[in-house]
């Protein structure tokens, strides 16, 4: 296993959850991309999409089929919506120990204010990045929600 999903699966274990890795030769960076690995519907996919917000990272958790509108987010987090920025690759890194494309919604190098998208409850199970742009894990919504401490909102554009 790559050290990067070994430490999604370490954390996984930290919170007492049993999760199943699943490694593919294929990227699974997109949504699509891992949609079709796993044949699941888009939706099922959680994106997680990292903000600056006034300096402070902040991850969305978001359905693979919905956009996210960054007013909404701002009114979350009560700034201005100029204070709300799409967080760049170092950023990402350095804020959460993981790379875009492999951010997984928990184990991250330190705590994160976090937002789920409300979509993600309708489906009984949901696939999230494992750490790298080639592995994923299915959870479902409701632990998803308790293991990323997450706020559960409306954030689709």
């Amino acid at each position: 296993m790559h050290p990067s999903a070994q430490k999604v699966d370490d954390a996984a274990q930290q919170l007492g959850l049993a999760i199943e890795i699943v490694e593919f030769a294929q990227t699974t960076r997109t949504a699509q991309e891992a949609a079709d690995a796993i044949g699941c519907q888009v939706a099922q996919i959680v994106k997680s999409l990292c903000f600056a917000v006034s300096e402070e990272a902040v991850v969305c958790l978001v359905s693979g089929a919905n956009q996210l509108d960054e007013k909404k987010l701002a009114a979350l987090c009560g700034v201005g919506r100029k204070q709300v920025q799409r967080a760049d690759a170092e950023f990402v890194k350095a804020q959460t120990g993981f790379s875009i494309g492999g951010v997984p919604p928990f184990g991250h190098s330190q705590p994160l204010r976090i937002f789920i998208d409300e979509d993600l409850l309708t489906f009984d199970v949901v696939w999230a990045a494992a750490g790298t742009p080639f592995a994923v894990f299915a959870i479902s919504p409701t632990t998803l929600q308790t293991a990323s401490n997450g706020t559960i909102a409306d954030l689709k554009r």
